[in-house]
């Protein structure tokens, strides 16, 4: 399985990115598939948590009110929605993929993951 990330950028404060990760391969409805970011200077940071085939989520409190994940199985694709950027969202996103379930601050290791994508830019600047 790969992972290609795309959607990242550069974004004013208060405004909208929508990630997208689309995997090869036919086995994307079975993997839970998170997303994860490093600041600048920051370690890696786990956000969101979506499941395959029970479609159970998780997202980080940090972010809750303002970032969704969704997955679309037939397209073998998972989105972040992200709205009302601030500053402090400046990273690099990722997304990763694995065949249990992780959900929570611990899930930022890279090592629980049996896929991991390149990463994309996002920046939040006036």
């Amino acid at each position: 399985v790969q992972l290609v990330e795309s959607g990242g950028g550069l974004v004013q404060p208060g405004g909208s990115l929508r990630l997208s990760c689309v995997a090869s391969g036919n086995t994307f409805s079975s993997l839970t598939v998170n997303w994860i970011r490093q600041a600048p200077g920051k370690g890696l940071q786990w956000i969101s948590s979506s499941e395959g085939y029970n479609r159970r989520t998780a997202i980080a409190d940090s972010v809750k009110d303002r970032f969704t994940i969704s997955r679309d199985n037939a397209k073998n694709t998972l989105y972040l929605q992200m709205n009302s950027l601030q500053p402090e969202d400046t990273a690099v996103y990722y997304c990763a993929g694995m065949k249990n379930w992780c959900s929570g601050p611990v899930c930022y290791e890279t090592s629980l993951y049996d896929y991991w994508c390149q990463g994309t830019q996002v920046t939040v600047s006036s």
